[in-house]
């Protein structure tokens, strides 16, 4: 049986389920998927930063057993579980972000049954892989939405961001807006047809149907937030530079020489670089932080983009869970310094389409034993009843960005998700 049609079958029979989708987007994100699904006695938790309250789901009933996720999480993934879920971009209650409205703030859940699938082999009950990918086989042309129309709420929020820019409030500022598409869509196909479209190394599929706490995740997302391995060196490759493949094999190198070689580009990326440095600072022992790779282009489908790994040893006493919430969320997904910019943000962002939700948060799974693979939210869709789709998207601002040009970015990004739903 292929891994698309256990996937099928499983998410029919059970409202608790999650694939890592594997298949070598990447050489460093693996070749390995993971379906993993709960049966009703299995533990599953939710959260909502709106009413503080993290709900423990198991066997029929659901209670409060804390009131943040973080904390949670600590006490309950236990020696040799291995844990699936995300984090939404407002689970850290010390820090400025809106509660989501709809889907769940974090997933969370413990499957009894876990079948790993490398390439076409035959699933075996066994531990996660070091990580999850895409699939790697080249998808059918996505439909683009071209304008060049900025929409006058994206127009003043970034004005916002440039009255905080030039007053030194922020260096650079992740500007972004959701996107809802109100049309029935099946989770699966939906996902099916999305991991065609946009094949990425943190492509995969969280279902979480329980009454009153519903929510689908369908992410193509081709951005680390952290690896932790074994010997407990944590690793992240922030996204910053975005330009679009070109239409012929001339375009599209000079495309990517762009990218590698121009002087806003490389900043945004810097800027992230060292906020990223100084946050594995915090969690690593001294002098173990290096960054092995600065500034390459990875190319995708429909973009190129600028990709730094910064990596470091953890200090003995930070658990896996507390490094994850201390980096959270992405500074790529920020901007820098992180609190001051996500002040800034959370006041731009009120009009442009609601709360970030799941999206700019991780995605992935940790385990009690130390490791633990997440990818950052983005190129994703949610949903709570199969029928409001959100879409988050957006970009990095400096005080050099062009409104019109950030603008086209971030639809671009978009578009490749916006045809999964067929729109």
């Amino acid at each position: 049986m292929s891994v698309e049609d256990l996937f099928a079958e499983v998410a029919a029979a059970h409202p608790r389920c999650v694939w890592l989708d594997g298949g070598g987007a990447r050489e460093w994100s693996g070749t390995r998927s993971l379906i993993g699904w709960l049966e009703d006695d299995d533990v599953s938790l939710t959260y909502s930063a709106s009413r503080r309250e993290v709900r423990r789901h198991a066997g029929g009933r659901s209670e409060v057993v804390g009131d943040d996720i973080w904390q949670v999480l600590e006490r309950e993934v236990g020696p040799g579980e291995q844990w699936f879920g995300y984090l939404g971009y407002a689970c850290r209650p010390d820090l400025p972000a809106a509660p989501s409205g709809d889907v769940p703030d974090a997933v969370w859940m413990r499957p009894t049954h876990v079948r790993l699938f490398d390439h076409d082999s035959v699933g075996l009950d066994t531990p996660p892989p070091s990580g999850s990918a895409g699939r790697a086989a080249r998808p059918p042309a996505a439909e683009r939405v071209e304008t060049n129309t900025v929409p006058p709420a994206y127009a003043a929020a970034f004005e916002q961001v440039q009255v905080a820019l030039r007053a030194g409030d922020t260096y650079e500022a992740n500007l972004t807006y959701r996107t809802t598409v109100d049309v029935e869509a099946d989770p699966v196909e939906t996902y099916l047809r999305l991991r065609s479209i946009n094949p990425a190394p943190y492509a995969g599929f969280l279902q979480h149907d329980l009454a009153n706490h519903r929510a689908w995740l369908l992410s193509s997302s081709p951005e680390r937030y952290a690896v932790i391995d074994a010997d407990r060196t944590i690793e992240t490759r922030p996204i910053k530079g975005t330009t679009p493949r070109g239409a012929t094999a001339q375009e599209d190198a000079a495309n990517a020489e762009l990218l590698r070689t121009d002087p806003k580009l490389r900043s945004e990326n810097l800027m992230i670089t060292d906020l990223l440095r100084n946050d594995l600072a915090m969690v690593c022992e001294p002098g173990t932080v290096e960054v092995p790779g600065l500034m390459e282009v990875e190319s995708y489908e429909s973009v190129h983009q600028l990709v730094t790994t910064v990596r470091g040893h953890l200090h003995d006493e930070i658990t896996t869970i507390e490094a994850l919430r201390r980096l959270f969320p992405a500074g790529s997904m920020t901007g820098a310094p992180k609190l001051r910019t996500m002040e800034v943000i959370e006041r731009a962002e009120r009009e442009l389409g609601g709360p970030r939700a799941a999206y700019a948060g991780a995605f992935g799974w940790i385990s009690g034993d130390g490791p633990a693979d997440l990818g950052v939210v983005i190129r994703t869709l949610t949903t709570h009843d199969t029928h409001t789709w959100q879409i988050g998207t957006g970009g990095g601002i400096t005080v050099r960005s062009d409104v019109a040009e950030e603008a086209a970015e971030a639809r671009l990004k978009a578009d490749r998700v916006r045809a999964s739903l067929g729109r």
